[in-house]
């Protein structure tokens, strides 16, 4: 008996490695599909805005609200066509947003490097 001592010790070395990368894992998904969700609700935000007549200053501060949350750093946006006076009624509005999200699990940051999300929203002008 004296010879399984620190059979409980080696077994909790051997898989706590383990156990906190699928933690890290798990976070990283979390903080990949917040950001997901929350471009997707940008987008579409900044499209209705852009489709009932808003000019680009108010897409940008309707973009800026909606994505509060995430690094405004890492965040881009693009607005097709740009300008009120090109976007007549019947015609479309893209909203394209890009943000790159970096991950905090060890192995796995170092392997794929920062996540590149994009989101495209296109809505008809009213």
């Amino acid at each position: 008996m004296k010879s399984q001592r620190g059979q409980a010790l080696v077994e909790t070395a051997l898989l706590l490695p383990i156990l906190l990368i699928l933690l890290f894992g798990i976070t990283d998904l979390g903080r990949v599909f917040h950001a997901y969700l929350t471009l997707d609700h940008a987008g579409r935000e900044a499209a209705r805005v852009a489709a009932i007549g808003a000019d680009d200053a108010e897409i940008i501060d309707k973009i800026e609200l909606a994505t509060g949350s995430l690094n405004e750093d890492k965040l881009t946006h693009t607005i097709s066509p740009q300008g009120k006076s090109n976007r007549p009624s019947g015609s479309e509005v893209t909203i394209t947003l890009n943000y790159s999200i970096e991950l905090l699990t060890p192995l796995i940051s170092h392997l794929s490097g920062p996540i590149e999300l994009e989101n495209k929203t296109v809505m008809r002008v009213e």
